[in-house]
């Protein structure tokens, strides 16, 4: 049975913006850009909403890519079926994020730009967003992620123009220690891949337990390099720690921390692991039967209800996950609401709106139903299968939910509960 657990403990983001954080997908050496740049221009709208879809397709986190892609076309389909916006059917390019490692998503972002897209869906990873955000947002373009999660963000200078439907790290990092600390383990390990995201959120882990009373094995978290051969000195120095359960903060190398975790005496099945929005996935037969039962994840968004997961099907038959299937829908609602708020839909007017359109209005959570109420001139709320979307001034989630997930025998993870929070 699933259940709602408020956080027992307030999140702040002040304070925590200036640590260098990336976020869910924040993968190998991201580095920033630029520090933010004003658009050149106000871009007007030539009557077509063209959205753009940045996302990975390859590189760390291609097993996020089919469900937010999924979501993208669901959100198109249902809003082109009910009328489209400003009586033209929406537009949609697809493109590959990849990760940091390679130079595709700029690449993908110089072709969304070149065809003139209007507001781009992505990147999952925040590491990818900090190379193009500066590109994006001088064109005065949107650029809308369903999965960052670096507090970076919040601050960021992107003259009112990027905007996220997924939570800071800050919450996810808060509900993990609260986690680790409420199953009994005092001594806490920490593993975590050397980048923003993996530093980040182990920071976070850190304050979590140490703030509730447990300590950190060895003091401080293990920092791995993520393109390492293998993981032996790493896990041969967290088992010296004696841990109680291990925090796992990683990308793809999780696949072989574990058997080297296993190889040591410190697996899944004699220290329990936790894991992250970067490495929870459904393992299956990459590992034996019951090498992960019981073992737990977090992962921000709310319940994504059966009949959301059945229309993500009807998309793509070969889902098998759906994380952050529900926040890559909403941003693309969200955004096409935003364009009928405006009545144009160019970049710097979609986002003009977009923070109106999340809160103080009608609620409405269907893309026909508010664009309906829109029409009759009045303000709307909109309430995305995500959750309830309400955005801070600078485009952030004002609050959000993370999911708790266990693994069974068969190596896949259903969810045990859903904790609520403030960010």
């Amino acid at each position: 049975m699933t259940r709602t657990t408020p956080l027992w403990r307030s999140v702040a983001v002040v304070g925590v913006a200036s640590l260098a954080l990336a976020a869910c997908g924040g993968d190998e050496d991201g580095e920033t850009t630029g520090g933010g740049a004003s658009p050149t221009a106000e871009q007007t709208g030539d009557g077509t909403l063209a959205l753009g879809t940045l996302l990975p397709q390859t590189g760390s986190l291609a097993f996020l890519g089919p469900p937010e892609f999924a979501g993208v076309d669901l959100a198109v389909e249902e809003i082109n079926a009910a009328g489209g916006v400003l009586g033209q059917d929406v537009t949609i390019q697809h493109t590959d994020s990849g990760d940091t490692s390679t130079d595709i998503a700029s690449q993908s972002v110089d072709r969304l730009l070149g065809a003139g897209v209007d507001a781009i869906v992505g990147a999952a990873s925040s590491g990818v967003t900090k190379t193009v955000i500066d590109a994006i947002v001088q064109n005065g373009t949107v650029m809308f992620s369903p999965a960052n999660t670096s507090p970076d963000f919040t601050t960021y200078d992107d003259d009112g123009l990027y905007f996220r439907t997924a939570p800071s790290d800050v919450l996810q990092g808060r509900v993990m220690g609260d986690l680790v600390i409420s199953d009994g383990y005092a001594n806490v390990g920490i593993m975590a891949l050397q980048d923003p995201y993996g530093e980040g959120l182990a920071e976070n882990v850190t304050l979590s337990v140490t703030e509730g009373g447990g300590t950190i094995a060895g003091d401080a978290p293990i920092i791995y390099d993520p393109n390492a051969a293998n993981y032996t000195t790493e896990v041969t120095e967290m088992a010296g720690r004696n841990p109680d359960a291990i925090v796992l903060i990683g990308f793809d190398e999780t696949s072989t921390i574990i058997p080297e975790l296993v190889a040591q005496g410190i697996g899944p099945q004699e220290v329990p692991l936790y894991f992250v929005d970067g490495n929870l996935s459904n393992y299956g037969d990459q590992f034996p039967p019951g090498t992960l039962d019981g073992n737990k994840g977090t992962l921000p968004g709310a319940e994504t209800t059966s009949d959301f997961q059945e229309r993500l099907l009807e998309i793509n038959p070969d889902l098998a996950d759906f994380s952050y299937g529900p926040e890559s829908y909403d941003a693309t609602i969200l955004t096409a609401l935003a364009a009928i708020a405006a009545d144009d839909d160019g970049g710097t007017s979609i986002a003009s709106q977009l923070v109106d359109i999340s809160k103080e209005g009608t609620k409405c959570t269907t893309f026909e139903e508010c664009a309906g109420l829109l029409e009759d001139g009045e303000d709307i709320d909109y309430d995305g299968v995500s959750g309830p979307v309400e955005f801070s001034d600078v485009g952030d989630p004002t609050q959000a939910t993370i999911g708790i997930y266990q693994y069974g025998p068969d190596n896949t993870y259903t969810n045990v509960e859903y904790r609520e929070g403030q960010v």
